[in-house]
């Protein structure tokens, strides 16, 4: 049992006992006590001050008293208004530690056949282009959320939707045909997902020289977008793909396939995966019929120029348009076709889309419509709005080229975390091989921690050279320090050390504050989930190595002659090493052995 269990589990008894009020233990959480007052966890007494009949001050001191007198762990308290501060008696914090130590996994909740079934979004690439740092954050995003809820005790089904479908995706499948000369990855010697990216830009250079070429000629913007052969052609092309036309469809399945296999490679190097993978190029159809269905029962309506809505004003909303006159589909409905297959696949319990915040009000409308449509967890469904990543230059572009490709940004992490690493010393007496293993970790994992300590809500700058930083709130930091406490490890156990008895120890005040950070573990990863933010995570790992840092300067490990207090101080660095790792593997960041 945890600390913050066994105070919860008294403070209970204690208001009981006193107030004659039943509490539910599980409803009191102890706080970390702040550092301007003494004290080790803080419980809030308002609660019960009105059962008492008695001021904050008053009913803080008494619950203080009885844990003093019935409860061994408390030592001594202090009250500030009405928070209660509860100094932990220190030789209890070997305990705490042993706890830590035997207990597997800890920190995460088991799985079972009867947790709840969460699916999470994430990804969703176009298949004109290949992937960039705003697609980056995402995967990141989605992947660390999804093994969050999975420590959380959830089952999860990581799933992705590929745009393989729309004018974007005719708009490289033309410019290929007008200029390719037959041009493959291997001819080009490109991945896949690149090569079809340059003919998207290539399409649109030669489509903006035609644009200019129209308005010197007189027209209006407007008029030459409408009059554009080339735009026309790709329209046309759209045409032949909705229809089924058996050229357009063969060109289209070529350069797709070479698309999957330039992000497979991505999503590799990543660390990213998909238990399933949906094609709007299925789920658009799928969506039309679930639309009629609702049109047929009186959940739509049709316009006189065939198109059909969903009036969502009842809800303070608009109408919303779900085909269009032509019978066309549109985003939305190609959305509600994704939720039914994947309703069809798995029974989900809840569903969660890793999408930008600039999709904030498609979400809201989709998920009226699904519970109009009758998905039971249409109404709950959760929209993980992220920012957006900002470079110091300005926004991304894909259509100009301005984009930061996703496998360049990797390859010049890498680079850099090895000219870092090597200025640094820090790969001293390391093989080729080593080296070629520590720079790829401490690179993916500058790259992963930068983007992922940061709140999701928020709009982020990125800046390459702040993260690979061997000080301060970065992925190297940690890093380092997982890979010095391993080296203590590895000496201690060349030096034959054995791990003795330390429960009689009583921990230093350094050791206690370590302790009680990674006490802390198991309630940062509960709200980690239940807030669907890994930058919890993230913070937290690095509050936990500066604790350890502080504590390794402090206190002494291998040259303790004591045997119990050194056994003590190797199980809390095995331990602070474990947590560490766990907490690093919730953001899908390796951490080094050797450094």
């Amino acid at each position: 049992m945890s600390i913050d269990d066994i105070i919860a589990q008294a403070v209970a008894k204690a208001v009981k006992e006193l107030y004659s009020v039943d509490v539910d233990a599980a409803s009191i959480q102890p706080q970390t006590t702040k550092k301007e007052f003494e004290g080790n966890l803080t419980i809030v007494v308002f609660p019960w001050v009105k059962a008492a009949r008695k001021s904050p001050e008053a009913v803080g001191t008494e619950i203080g008293e009885w844990l003093v007198e019935n409860e061994p762990a408390v030592d001594r308290f202090n009250v500030i208004k009405g928070f209660l501060n509860i100094v932990i008696e220190p030789s209890f914090w070997s305990s705490v530690l042993n706890h830590i130590a035997h207990t597997p996994n800890y920190g995460f909740k088991a799985v079972t056949d009867e947790s709840p079934l969460v699916m999470v979004e994430y990804s969703s690439p176009n298949t004109n282009k290949p992937l960039h740092l705003g697609h980056v954050r995402n995967n990141l995003l989605g992947f660390s959320l999804a093994e969050i809820l999975k420590a959380c005790g959830n089952r999860v089904i990581k799933t992705n939707i590929v745009n393989d479908r729309g004018i974007h995706i005719c708009k490289s499948m033309l410019a290929w045909k007008k200029w390719g000369n037959g041009a493959t990855p291997e001819s080009m010697g490109v991945k896949g997902d690149h090569l079809i990216g340059d003919f998207y830009v290539l399409f649109d250079k030669h489509y903006k020289a035609e644009l200019a070429e129209l308005q010197a000629k007189g027209m209006s913007e407007e008029e030459a977008a409408a009059a554009s052969p080339l735009m026309n052609e790709a329209r046309a092309m759209l045409r032949a793909w909705e229809s089924g036309d058996a050229e357009v469809r063969s060109l289209w399945q070529m350069m797709n396939e070479w698309v999957y296999a330039g992000f497979d490679e991505t999503y590799k190097r990543l660390g990213v995966d998909f238990d399933k993978i949906y094609y709007e190029s299925d789920t658009y159809l799928q969506g039309k019929e679930k639309v009629l269905e609702g049109l047929e029962a009186g959940k739509m309506y049709r316009r006189e120029d065939g198109s059909v809505w969903a009036d969502l004003t009842a809800e303070g909303l608009d109408h919303k348009l779900l085909l269009r006159s032509d019978g066309t589909s549109v985003y939305m409905t190609q959305d509600i076709g994704t939720a039914k297959m994947r309703y069809d696949d798995y029974p989900i319990d809840k569903m969660i889309y890793v999408v930008g915040n600039e999709q904030n009000y498609h979400f809201q409308v989709l998920s009226l419509l699904l519970d109009r449509l009758g998905f039971k967890w249409g109404k709950d469904l959760v929209h993980f709005s992220y920012g957006m990543v900002e470079l110091p230059q300005g926004k991304m572009k894909s259509r100009e080229g301005t984009v930061v490709d996703a496998d360049d940004l990797m390859n010049e992490m890498v680079t850099t975390a090895r000219e870092v690493s090597e200025e640094l010393g820090k790969l001293d007496g390391c093989t080729d091989e080593e080296i070629k293993q520590i720079t790829e970790m401490v690179g993916m994992g500058a790259l992963k921690y930068f983007l992922l300590k940061v709140d999701p809500r928020r709009n982020m700058m990125f800046n390459p050279k702040e993260s690979i930083d061997f000080n301060g709130n970065t992925g190297p930091f940690i890093q380092y320090t997982y890979a010095r406490i391993c080296s203590v490890l590895r000496k201690a156990e060349e030096a034959g050390m054995k791990i003795t008895d330390y429960l009689s120890v009583k921990p230093g005040e350094r050791e206690i504050a370590l302790i009680q950070r990674l006490a802390d573990f198991p309630s940062v990863v509960a709200e980690a989930g239940r807030n669907y933010s890994p930058a919890l995570i993230a913070n937290y790992a690095y509050e936990l190595v500066k604790e350890y840092n502080q504590f390794y300067h402090d206190c002494s490990i291998l040259r303790e002659n004591d045997e119990n207090v050194r056994s003590l101080r190797l199980t809390l660095s095995r331990v602070t090493a474990d947590t560490v790792r766990s907490a690093m593997s919730l953001l899908g960041i390796q951490v080094p052995e050797r450094m």
